[in-house]
């Protein structure tokens, strides 16, 4: 049987679809990156036999100085009901279903499945350390495709340079969360939420989440109260020990504790509480466990008013119990407390009620949330707003914090980034130069692992269904697939939005050897750059870095 093979180098900057033969890079194309960064490009292949095989077998080897700094997934496309909920600014690969590439599938036992008669891609990173050495290095993809029962193999490679220049990037100082949402976790792989097996599957994930550039952890003290149908409510994980004896609060922290050395022990450094008050209006209470003289039950949920009597009592016993344990933790200066999530501007005098009612134990904390009605900031409703990205022009126009944050969800699909599977890539990575020339000091987006329908109706399994239900473009739901192997496997979108973090890292690095000024003469040098304009394709951006890298070696 004769096995063709056709194969071509890829930038990471493309979409490789199974239908459609990708665009090859230039010829003497090469890499360069930092200490402690990361480059990408693909290798894409095509079998071609008309023998009656759908699949064959592959090996991926690499041949290099630098092996042990490369890694290789598969691409897998996965199925993709909702692309577009407002593709009318054109910048889109596609508005129709279809099978989209996103998912980083690890090798099974050393092992790839090649589709016959498709276009296939391989993943390849290369992810320095700050003890790298400096050098230009080739790194040889090997790949060998058997037959899986004739005696048969196809073997090619292909050989990219990679130039390690002699810097360490900086570390990230944008403060970046994604929201965790533990108890999907437990949902998906079916254990008791906080037990044993559940943490040790949370702490895989916020491993990942951490070596990603997240850096600050939604802590479920009680269930958070996002995205959930009213009168509704979501798998109870609660991490704070709530008890009611005889009309008295007390409340343990032992969870919490160990969620925080959990989290410390990746890479995170900011905690931030989950919202004392229901979302969309702050109108109702979270879902609130105790153990009441001895039984275990809800003693708060929707039924119960945000600025209700009860409630009240509850807050002033229980947030100076958590505030004094924070601070026993030396962690007052990273923990963050929110309200509601996006309330509207009709929501503002029940916000702004609510918010005076935890306002005296809360002195000295921060709080945030994330909304976009200017009014909140203005009238000094919420001092430390988050603002969604096709939102910002007031804030940019007048006054705002010094601690500037934005967000995307699935309302920003129109002009300004964001990561659906439909979007190019580049629309995701050319975040880094809207921060970096407004300064901005963090970012949110809600969906880090998010494995249930909108309004946690049902639990679903995000290698089917990638929309949460139809609820939301592809892809704004979750970031990490959870693995086979209770690891959770990276998409796609999540190492791109590495790759954009650790270009706003280059930026301030280039910046502490020139000024803003000449990283942002690089950044406009094809025109003004803002939230709702900038270039619209992969290889302003590719240039853009290479340009900085170079600038860098010359200092350096």
């Amino acid at each position: 049987m004769d096995m063709k093979l056709k194969t071509m180098l890829v930038s990471g900057l493309e979409k490789v679809f199974s239908d459609k033969e990708p665009t090859p890079v230039p010829h003497g194309f090469k890499l360069s990156l930092m200490k402690d960064d990361i480059a990408i490009f693909q290798l894409a292949v095509r079998p071609d036999t008309a023998f009656w095989m759908a699949r064959f077998d592959a090996e991926v080897t690499v041949e290099s100085p630098i092996a042990g700094l490369v890694t290789v997934h598969k691409v897998d496309p996965v199925p993709v009901r909702l692309a577009a909920i407002n593709p009318s600014d054109g910048d889109y690969i596609s508005d129709q279903p279809g099978l989209y590439p996103d998912l980083l599938r690890p090798t099974e036992n050393g092992v790839f499945h090649v589709m016959n008669r498709q276009w296939n891609a391989f993943w390849i990173e290369v992810e320095t350390t700050p003890e790298t050495p400096a050098g230009t290095f080739p790194v040889t993809v090997k790949l060998t495709m058997k037959h899986p029962w004739a005696d048969e193999q196809v073997t090619v490679s292909d050989t990219v340079q990679v130039t390690v220049i002699n810097a360490v990037l900086p570390k990230q100082t944008l403060k970046r969360t994604e929201w965790f949402h533990a108890d999907c976790v437990a949902d998906y792989y079916h254990v008791e939420p906080l037990s044993e097996e559940h943490w040790a599957l949370l702490e895989e994930q916020v491993a990942m989440a951490g070596k990603r550039g997240i850096n600050m952890l939604l802590t479920p003290i009680f269930t958070p109260p996002l995205d959930t149908a009213v009168g509704g409510e979501r798998t109870t994980v609660q991490l704070m020990d709530v008890t009611l004896e005889k009309g008295v609060y007390s409340f343990g922290f032992d969870k919490l504790r160990r969620w925080i050395e959990m989290g410390q022990r990746h890479g995170i450094e900011y905690f931030e509480m989950a919202h004392l008050y229901t979302q969309w209006g702050a109108a109702h209470c979270p879902k609130i466990m105790a153990t009441v003289d001895g039984e275990y039950k809800r003693i708060f949920g929707w039924e119960d008013a945000s600025n209700g009597a009860r409630y009240k009592e509850f807050l002033a016993a229980m947030l100076p119990a958590l505030t004094g344990f924070m601070e026993s933790l030396g962690l007052k200066d990273k923990t963050v407390f929110h309200i509601s999530d996006e309330p509207r501007v009709e929501h503002l005098p029940l916000y702004k009620e609510v918010r005076e009612q935890v306002a005296p134990y809360l002195q000295g904390w921060t709080i945030m949330d994330a909304l976009s009605d200017y009014s909140y900031y203005k009238e000094g409703v919420c001092e430390l707003p988050v603002v969604a990205s096709n939102h910002v022009t007031p804030f940019l126009e007048g006054d705002r914090p010094d601690e500037f944050w934005v967000y995307y969800c699935v309302s920003q699909a129109y002009q300004v980034a964001n990561r659906f599977m439909a979007m190019p890539s580049y629309r995701n990575r050319i975040l880094a130069t809207q921060l970096y020339k407004y300064d901005v000091k963090g970012f949110l987006q809600w969906g880090f692992n998010f494995y249930n329908s909108q309004y946690s109706l049902k639990h679903i399994n995000p290698f089917a269904n990638t929309d949460s239900d139809g609820g939301f473009p592809a892809g704004d739901p979750f970031a990490v697939y959870p693995g086979d192997d209770g690891k959770p496997w990276p998409s796609i979108r999540l190492e791109i939005f590495w790759q954009c973090l650790c270009d706003l890292r280059a930026f301030k690095l280039l910046e502490s050897l020139t000024d803003k000024d000449f990283v942002m003469s690089l950044i406009e040098a094809e025109g003004e750059v803002t939230f709702f304009e900038y270039p619209r394709n992969a290889d302003y951006l590719l240039k853009l870095r290479d340009r900085v890298n170079e600038e860098i070696a010359k200092r350096v």
